[in-house]
C-alpha cells in the first residue's frame, strides 16, 4: 500500500435505506425540490465523519429502489481512517439521520447502512480497518464528480453564504443595544440573573466571557466545537441552523481554532451580557469537555490540561 502519501487514492459506495415505509430516499433524491435537501445532509454529514469538508468526495448519487448509493473518493489515507471509524461506532449512521431530519424538516429518518467496494461488504470486516482501507485502496475511483454532484455542490455553497449573511444580520439586531465597537461586554458591567452557579461542589461568579476565556477555548476545544456550539445554540439565535455548519465551510482552510473562535464570537455578539461562562461551560460539560471547563475556571493551568 502506498502508506499515507498524498497520492493515496480509493473509492467505496454507500447505502442507505430508509426503514421507514413513508420515506423513500430515491423518490426525495429523484424528486426537484427535495434533491438540494437530502444532498445537503450527505455532504454535511460526511463533513461530520472525517473532521473536514473536504475529507471525502460523493462522486455520484444514484437512485436504485429502495437504496441510495452514494460512490464516494478518499484522497488520503487518514481521511479514510477517520470515515472508516465514524462508520464503525455508528457516529456517521446518527449524523446523517439527524441532518436529514433538520434538511427534510421531518420527525426522524431511521436509517440503514451498508458499505461496499466492488465485490467486498465492507461491514463484515470493520474491525479490521487495515483490510478495509486495502479494499478501499484497490477500489480506484473511475470518474470525476459528475454535473449533478458539482451543481449541487455550488448550490449548496451559495445557500449557506446566503444565510450566513441573514445570521450576520440577526446577530447584529441582537447587539443593537450594545456599542458596536465592543464585542465583548466589559468585565465590570450589570451581571445576569444568576450571579452565581455551583460547578464540581465549588461557587463561581456568573462573569461575562473574557477575551482570555475566548482564546483558550478556541485553543484547547479542538474538533468538538461544534458539538458546543449546538449545546449553545437553544438558546443563541446567532447559532442556529445553519449558522454552525457555515461557520466550518467558510473557515475550513483556517483550521480549527479560527472555526471555534468564529463560533463563540457570534455567541458572545448576540447573547452580550447574557453570554456567561455559566452557559459555556455547562456547554463543555454536555460534551465531555471538563478538563477545558476547569481551565477556564482556573483551577489548573493550561500545561496541566496539555
Amino acid at each position: 500500500m502506498a502508506g499515507s502519501s498524498p497520492l493515496w487514492t480509493g473509492s467505496a459506495y454507500l447505502f442507505l435505506q430508509s426503514t421507514c415505509k413513508t420515506i423513500a430516499l430515491p423518490s426525495l433524491y429523484e424528486s426537484s425540490q427535495k434533491k438540494p435537501c437530502v444532498f445537503k445532509a450527505l455532504k454535511l454529514a460526511l463533513a461530520d465523519s472525517t473532521g473536514s469538508v473536504n475529507g471525502v468526495d460523493m462522486l455520484k448519487v444514484r437512485c436504485s429502489h429502495p437504496h441510495l448509493i452514494v460512490q464516494l473518493r478518499f484522497c488520503r489515507q487518514e481521511n479514510c481512517r477517520r470515515f472508516l471509524r465514524s462508520y464503525r461506532e455508528g457516529a456517521l449512521q446518527k449524523s446523517l439521520q439527524s441532518h436529514l431530519q433538520l434538511s427534510l424538516a421531518t420527525t426522524t429518518v431511521p436509517l440503514e447502512v451498508e458499505l461496499k467496494t466492488g465485490s467486498e461488504h465492507l461491514d463484515k470486516m470493520l474491525k479490521d480497518e487495515d483490510r478495509c482501507l486495502e479494499c478501499i485502496y484497490r477500489e480506484k475511483p473511475d470518474r470525476l464528480p459528475d454535473e449533478e454532484i458539482t451543481e449541487l455542490e455550488e448550490c449548496l455553497k451559495s445557500l449557506m453564504l446566503h444565510q450566513s449573511t441573514n445570521n450576520n444580520v440577526a446577530a447584529k439586531d441582537c447587539t443593537s443595544l450594545k456599542s458596536p465597537s465592543q464585542p465583548y461586554p466589559p468585565p465590570g458591567s450589570s451581571l445576569p440573573p444568576q450571579l452565581t452557579f455551583i460547578f464540581q461542589g465549588q461557587k463561581f461568579d456568573n462573569r461575562t466571557i473574557t477575551p482570555d476565556d475566548h482564546q483558550k477555548f478556541a485553543k484547547s476545544v479542538s474538533k468538538k466545537w461544534k458539538q458546543v456550539g449546538r449545546s449553545l445554540q437553544s438558546s443563541c439565535r446567532a447559532l442556529r441552523d445553519p449558522a454552525i455548519d457555515t461557520v466550518a465551510l467558510e473557515y475550513e482552510r483556517e483550521g480549527l481554532y479560527e472555526q471555534a473562535y468564529q463560533m463563540l464570537l457570534r455567541f458572545i455578539q448576540c447573547e452580550g451580557k447574557r453570554a456567561t461562562i455559566a452557559r459555556l461551560v455547562t456547554a463543555l460539560e454536555e460534551n465531555g469537555l471538563v478538563s477545558l471547563a476547569e481551565e477556564l475556571l482556573g483551577l489548573h493551568s493550561s500545561e496541566e490540561c496539555s
